[in-house]
């Protein structure tokens, strides 16, 4: 299906990332394997006969050096995938809700109590760490047949999970801007769009949804509770959406949509 293709997926050394890289590879793309983690990427590129490329999605002359090394040793830039992100405890509070006696107790970070660089932190990671690889990529695209870019958004751009108001917000702008961006690049042969996860284990938020022991924790109990089919998803569930969106065949006229892969957490009210 992608043979030939040249693919870059940022944040490709991550769990989903990797999956979605592996993905592309078996469908015969080119893949580079893009990361802040050297490590984690060459293990990915390996499993796949990608390239890795250690790559700071903040930083434009690192990114100017990854789109050189592509495309000397792959080509062009036909598929894009804006995957890196994450968030972090500098943007996050103690407690779904404020109550009047937290704000006596240094133990519980409230909202007040949020650091302004860890919220810029993780909107910086989350927005522009999709905005400034499509500067840098996209450039490879224009009047390409068939190139695609599909960001990773998040069920928080639907609706705002509590205590992460920062990797919410950041979640929201990176939907916001792959409508944007797929009306702007409409006239240029690059479609845009998105897939919105909802739960997934990965390395990221493990420690936040499991214990030690492997019980899910509280708030991970939240979480199957408020998701129809009451169960975490497998990264291997994605891959189906994210093929769908990178043919052409299959999807040529859909341009601007952001897809959940949710188990139905977005469809229910919680009544």
């Amino acid at each position: 299906m992608l043979k030939g293709k040249v693919a870059v997926v940022t944040g490709g050394g991550g769990i989903l990332c990797g999956v979605f890289a592996k993905a592309l590879a078996e469908q015969g793309a080119k893949v580079a394997v893009l990361d802040l983690n050297l490590e984690a990427a060459q293990k990915v590129a390996d499993s796949i006969g990608g390239i890795a490329v250690q790559t700071n999605v903040l930083d434009h002359e690192s990114l100017e050096n990854a789109k050189k090394v592509i495309n000397e040793k792959l080509g062009t830039c036909d598929i894009l995938i804006n995957g890196a992100g994450g968030n972090n405890p500098k943007g996050t509070t103690t407690k779904d809700y404020l109550e009047l006696a937290d704000l006596e107790n240094s133990e519980i970070k409230t909202f007040f109590d949020l650091d302004s660089k860890g919220i810029e932190f993780v909107f910086n990671l989350n927005f522009l760490g999709t905005l400034m690889p499509t500067q840098v990529f996209a450039r490879d695209m224009l009047d390409k047949k068939d190139a695609v870019i599909v960001n990773v958004s998040s069920m928080n751009a639907f609706c705002p999970l509590t205590r992460i108001p920062a990797y919410s917000g950041a979640k929201a702008a990176v939907s916001n801007f792959t409508q944007w961006l797929a009306v702007h690049f409409s006239r240029v042969g690059i479609r845009v769009n998105a897939i919105a996860p909802g739960f997934f284990i990965t390395d990221q938020n493990r420690s936040l949804l499991t214990n030690e022991d492997g019980a899910f924790t509280a708030r991970a109990q939240k979480i199957l509770s408020q998701t129809p089919m009451s169960r975490f998803g497998e990264a291997e569930e994605i891959v189906g959406t994210l093929l769908y969106l990178v043919d052409s065949k299959a999807s040529s006229f859909v341009n601007g949509v952001v897809v959940p892969v949710d188990g139905g957490f977005s469809a229910y009210s919680g009544v």
